[in-house]
């Protein structure tokens, strides 16, 4: 497994506690995870050494890793992958690590992070380089009608819930989930995909929006 660093810019929400991920890492690591809010400022600042990395990772939002790395002929594929876990609102990041790819990115970076996030004992799905990956893309959908449905008075809320749980074996129903995690956070999640998308499917849901402009969780 390839040695690596890790450079930290702001708080990170795919590791926000103490983690096997960040107790494996060496001071003098050969490659680079930047982490935080602003990993992507980080790593422009430190690009230069990069080519002797078997990988470099930039955790990302619900933006494009290619906003940071650049998609110019012969830019949009290199050692770099972008890196995030699934989190709803502050609830704990999920154990799966979404590692982006661009088109001709290097297979032997996906392998050496993988590599790496496997060894502290994380799962691992390689996605292409979209707004929002995979998690985001299936779920805030499904959430958004699952509000919408309410709003219409389709069923009470518990009524929902238990029917997804009970009927889909679901661990818990989608309106428990966003007053548990916060509609807030799912609004801000949503709008940045709807804005980056323009699909409809995205747009925060009127129960979001008022959560938002209440100042509500």
């Amino acid at each position: 497994m390839s040695s690596y660093r890790i450079v930290q810019q702001g708080e990170s929400r795919s590791f926000p506690v103490a983690h096997p991920f960040l107790e494996n890492a060496a001071p003098d690591g050969a490659s680079c995870v930047f982490l935080g809010a602003q990993a992507g400022d980080a790593f422009q600042k430190a690009r230069g050494s990069r080519e002797q990395a078997a990988f470099i990772a930039i955790e990302l939002g619900t933006e494009c890793l290619g906003v940071h790395t650049g998609e110019s002929s012969g830019e949009e594929g290199s050692n770099v992958v972008g890196i995030a876990r699934f989190r709803m609102g502050n609830s704990d990041p999920s154990p799966v690590v979404e590692l982006v790819r661009q088109p001709n990115t290097q297979d032997s970076a996906i392998a050496a992070a993988r590599a790496a996030f496997e060894a502290a004992g994380l799962k691992v799905a390689v996605c292409g380089d979209f707004p929002g990956r995979i998690v985001d893309r299936l779920i805030r959908p499904y959430l958004n009608a699952a509000l919408r449905r309410l709003d219409e008075k389709l069923a009470t809320a518990s009524d929902m819930d238990k029917t997804l749980c009970l009927g889909l074996g679901y661990p818990e129903g989608p309106i428990s989930l966003l007053h548990r995690t916060g509609l807030a956070a799912h609004h801000d999640v949503t709008l940045a995909l709807y804005q980056a998308l323009g699909q409809e499917a995205y747009a925060p849901a009127r129960r979001a929006q008022v959560a938002k402009a209440s100042g509500r969780a």
